[in-house]
């Protein structure tokens, strides 16, 4: 029996015990259904050979290979990795559109006698319903913004709030990147659709009714493309300014980009573009602290000399309602547990979930 779902509410609350993708390791290493565990009835090269065959042969020769290597991949996973299943077994299965694949394992899984369903359209389905719920509809969440200069250790900051119980979306987490010019981080950027695959599921996983906190992002993170319901209501978001001086800011991200100010080839090779844009008289300053080993000299230098700049190039360009100003005198970790506390409380005042009641944009210490 093949399962229709409307939206992507649906389908995250369908009732199965395991999502299983038989598409190929590439299709699923791309994206797949938050979940899923990748059982391949086809392998890469398999899955590749069937398709030259199909072209350039014959449909009905593809397709008799085809069902022999199906065939004999499912009774090994059957066999290997989903012997230890009882008889009241539910999983869901699916394939690129819900064909022959998909179709041929879960009759596989029928005869044994579990009770497996596959997914009416396939990946496809599923794509269109985070497509149409990303790129369509709008966001039934209520953001929150966290705003402030480089340094203010907003990422952190949104960790500590959800140890408080405040929903938070952590998009660079998402992402896998620091969202500047030395963000990267170990393992690299998912896929667009992977990205949009957990950034979905995320928001699926939020109360709609309290507001949600994230981090006021550019368009991009990274590669990334923030999709558009998703950055309609970022940009309306209101905003809670985080303030910190300069020399807090320093010692915060020469603990936190360590890893990048140690890496000195790799650190200059990231900074030469901006030459283009800093002048290379600055971008040769920088170089000179990175050959002396002044991390701090170095990190300073880029928020006065580039971060800085940027971003009240930015604010100036767009206007943001900053319903509040919380400052703080240092950024270690008992002035950013102050700081989640307050930025706790603002979010418990009308104005920050309903940013049309007032005019005000009141500023507060928090050590």
């Amino acid at each position: 029996m093949a399962i229709e779902f409307p939206d992507l509410s649906a389908f995250y609350a369908h009732s199965h015990d395991t999502v299983i993708d038989v598409r190929s390791p590439a299709e699923y290493a791309e994206d797949h259904v938050p979940g899923a565990i990748n059982l391949p009835v086809l392998n890469n090269e398999e899955r590749a050979r069937v398709g030259t065959i199909y072209v350039q042969q014959s449909p009905f020769l593809a397709r008799k290979l085809g069902a022999a290597l199906v065939f004999r991949n499912a009774a090994d996973h059957i066999e290997n990795r989903l012997s230890h299943h009882g008889g009241g077994w539910r999983p869901l299965v699916y394939c690129w559109r819900g064909g022959q694949r998909s179709g041929s394992f879960t009759w596989m899984l029928q005869q044994i006698g579990w009770r497996a369903e596959v997914i009416s359209g396939g990946y496809r389905t599923y794509r269109r319903l985070v497509n149409r719920f990303l790129y369509d509809d709008p966001l039934p969440h209520r953001l929150v913004a966290l705003d402030g200069y480089t340094g203010t250790a907003k990422t952190e900051l949104l960790d500590r709030l959800r140890q408080r119980g405040v929903q938070v979306l952590d998009l660079e987490g998402l992402a896998n990147h620091r969202g500047s010019l030395l963000g990267e981080q170990p393992g690299g950027q998912p896929s667009q659709k992977a990205f949009e695959s957990a950034l979905a599921a995320a928001l699926f996983a939020l109360d709609p009714a309290r507001p949600v906190v994230v981090e006021a992002e550019s368009s991009k993170i990274g590669t990334l493309i923030l999709p558009p319901s998703l950055w309609t209501a970022l940009r309306a978001a209101p905003r809670i300014g985080i303030a910190a001086p300069i020399e807090a800011r320093t010692a915060y991200l020469v603990s936190a980009y360590d890893d990048i100010l140690s890496d000195t080839e790799r650190l200059k090779e990231r900074l030469t573009p901006l030459r283009h844009y800093r002048g290379n008289d600055v971008v040769e300053g920088w170089f000179d602290l990175i050959t002396q080993g002044d991390k701090a000299g170095l990190t300073r230098a880029l928020m006065e000399q580039h971060y800085d700049p940027a971003y009240e190039k930015s604010r100036r360009a767009h206007k943001v309602d900053m319903i509040a100003q919380v400052q703080a005198a240092a950024l270690d970790s008992a002035a950013l547990d102050r700081l989640a506390a307050r930025i706790e409380g603002l979010l418990a005042q009308p104005r920050s979930v309903n940013p049309g009641d007032s005019t005000s944009s009141p500023t507060t210490s928090a050590g």
